[in-house]
């Protein structure tokens, strides 16, 4: 019995024009619109749904909106769904309705699971020549106008009892611990063998329950790049990136999202096994980023945000006086 990743989830906001705006530039789907809700599609059909704070039936959110106040988990088959509803039945606020099952985990949030709605694609994806390994013979990496997620690749909260919301997850939902920060956090991935995380808890000096980011799985670093540039130019604000995680070995790049937190665009994070071994990691600014920009780059003139616009058709061009 295994959850094999995120399938839909519902943020609560009140600006339903600027989100509409944002999840349209970022590279969304939109399927599905009224005047209080909107539902977005990933490439593989997962879902992200913007809902008006003051719809009815909207699960309770661990923070003021706008922030993300549901998270659907997909699994493969019916007998996976009993197998869940089974354990899931005796925590609280337990739901049932339209083969979805869920409750709230020991932070407040509402989980639930369902058969996955997602489906398989194939994508096209760039080869990267190192010494060792020359795969991309004859043909040019490819340059993004702008990025199309692919799914939801992971979520991060904030949570005040870091032991007892990753035990849930570990010993409820069968997640796995994949790296930790002692005391202060756990990246936990569905599946024995799959990405680095799906999900990130946090756990602050000055504890307290929230939203840090959602992240966008693209297809490779080049449309991180592309998508960011592509979000710079459309006027919305970066956070940090473009940048690499050691951790996980994913280039990155976060946008400030008007539907709650940060928003993240990530690529060629690590795939484990079962034979990976948890590693205890000292939290700091590097171990979080090898390097990265703060601001992002200027999504015209392509470079530092602030920096002098370049001149000329080659670097080594100088401006006449």
């Amino acid at each position: 019995m295994s959850i094999i990743g995120i399938d839909e989830i519902t943020f609560g906001v009140q600006d339903m024009a600027r989100c509409r705006k944002f999840f349209l530039d970022w590279g969304l789907s939109l399927i599905d619109e009224s005047p209080t809700r909107l539902v977005f599609e990933t490439l593989n059909a997962c879902r992200v749904i913007v809902a008006h704070s003051d719809t009815p039936g909207l699960p309770v959110g661990l923070e003021p909106d706008p922030t993300l106040r549901e998270v659907v988990w997909g699994v493969e088959s019916e007998v996976d769904l009993v197998h869940y509803a089974k354990v899931l039945a005796q925590w609280p606020a337990f739901v049932q309705y339209d083969q979805r099952i869920g409750c709230t985990d020991p932070s407040g949030l509402a989980v639930r699971v369902q058969i996955t709605r997602k489906k398989h694609i194939d994508l096209p994806c760039a080869q990267v020549n190192t010494w060792a390994d020359r795969s991309r013979i004859d043909q040019a990496s490819p340059t993004y106008d702008r990025a199309y997620p692919i799914e939801v690749g992971h979520l991060v909260f904030f949570v005040k009892e870091l032991e007892v919301v990753s035990k849930f997850y570990q010993d409820v939902l069968g997640f796995i611990v994949s790296d930790r920060y002692p005391d202060r956090g756990h990246f936990l991935r569905c599946t024995k063998r799959g990405g680095h995380h799906d999900l990130f808890l946090l756990q602050l000096p000055e504890a307290r329950i929230g939203l840090n980011h959602v992240a966008f799985t693209v297809r490779d670093h080049h449309e991180v790049f592309g998508g960011g540039l592509h979000m710079s130019r459309c006027g919305w604000d970066t956070e940090l990136g473009p940048g690499r995680h050691p951790i996980s070995s994913a280039i990155f790049w976060y946008f400030v999202s008007p539907a709650g937190a940060l928003i993240e665009y990530y690529a060629d994070e690590d795939e484990l096994t079962e034979a990976w071994k948890p590693r205890d990691l000292k939290p700091g600014p590097t171990v979080f980023a090898e390097w990265a920009i703060k601001g992002g780059i200027d999504g015209i003139t392509r470079r530092q945000k602030n920096a002098e616009a370049p001149s000329g058709q080659f670097m080594t061009d100088k401006p006449k006086t």
